[in-house]
């Protein structure tokens, strides 16, 4: 038994109590994720099995689709709505915001930019988790780094007592905090923000459309590892015997053009990772016969 899970995570449970209830449902240990969400967070956990746990080397930094909703008019120590609120706006400066400017600041935060994580994020600082620190009351300032958000468009914005809501889908490289676009939303227009929903609905061609429940985890609802590495990557088809031989880590002569990365394919079973250059292809990561 092996392959991808693709699962529906509710609110509420952690991505690695969804993590054991797959392993208690599989009866299997082997099981890995392509990237956790928040215990409030909901949408798109994938999960590989057994071997295929290798392939999700390659799904991890896949671009991401979200939706979300963004609250202005209050900043928290979490960016989201479960840490303490630390700043609330006058209603006279929520009054003042327009939605001209609520949409320049999202167009502001489109593109490559340079993005200072959440400080409750698992980034580690001095060989501790940030979020542990932040826990442990320290002061946690991360340095910036370089994230495309291809896209970040708003479809509504709700306006109450004390807030804007502000709902919005973002496509974005891997490694883009949402809940810090909207900090940094929030304190651009002087009014604070933070996350109040999210929802992962894409990973790479993965869609949260074609994921399980919870409660519905089973062998049927795994994917084939072949049917994954074949839409990540050109495909090399291989006769028994070459099967064999690349299997056990041996080089393979081949006519296919040279390319960085290559699904070796037997039949329905994925056999290797490799690279291919000048008509050879050498393993970069196996997939033993389970």
């Amino acid at each position: 038994m092996s392959g991808i899970l693709l699962v529906d995570k509710p609110a509420g449970p952690s991505s690695h109590g969804v993590v054991s209830a797959a392993r208690k449902a599989l009866d299997t240990r082997k099981i890995g994720h392509a990237g956790t969400l928040d215990p409030r967070a909901t949408g798109l956990l994938v999960l590989g099995v057994a071997t295929s746990t290798r392939l999700l080397t390659y799904l991890v930094g896949a671009d991401k689709t979200y939706t979300a909703t963004i609250r202005l008019g209050s900043a928290t120590v979490t960016d989201d709505a479960e840490g303490d609120v630390i700043f609330t706006a006058d209603h006279n400066v929520l009054d003042a915001i327009t939605d001209d400017e609520i949409q320049r600041e999202i167009t502001l935060l489109t593109g490559v930019i340079e993005q200072r994580p959440s400080a409750v994020s698992a980034i580690k600082v001095d060989g501790q988790r940030a979020y542990n620190l932040v826990r442990a009351g320290d002061d946690v300032v991360l340095d910036a780094r370089t994230v495309t958000v291809s896209r970040f468009e708003s479809h509504a914005i709700r306006r109450t007592l004390g807030a804007i809501d502000v709902d919005v889908t973002v496509d974005c490289s891997s490694g883009t905090y949402i809940r810090a676009l909207a900090r940094d939303i929030g304190s651009a227009l002087g009014c604070g923000g933070h996350l109040t929903a999210l929802r992962r609905t894409r990973v790479g061609s993965l869609a949260v459309d074609d994921a399980c429940s919870v409660d519905d985890i089973s062998a049927a609802q795994l994917i084939p590892a072949t049917r994954i590495a074949s839409d990540l990557f050109p495909v090399l088809a291989v006769t028994d015997a070459e099967a064999v031989d690349i299997g056990h880590g041996k080089r393979l002569a081949t006519t296919i053009a040279d390319a960085t990365l290559v699904a070796v394919v037997h039949g329905d079973r994925l056999i290797a990772i490799a690279t291919v250059s000048k008509g050879v292809a050498r393993v970069v990561t196996g997939f033993p016969h389970d």
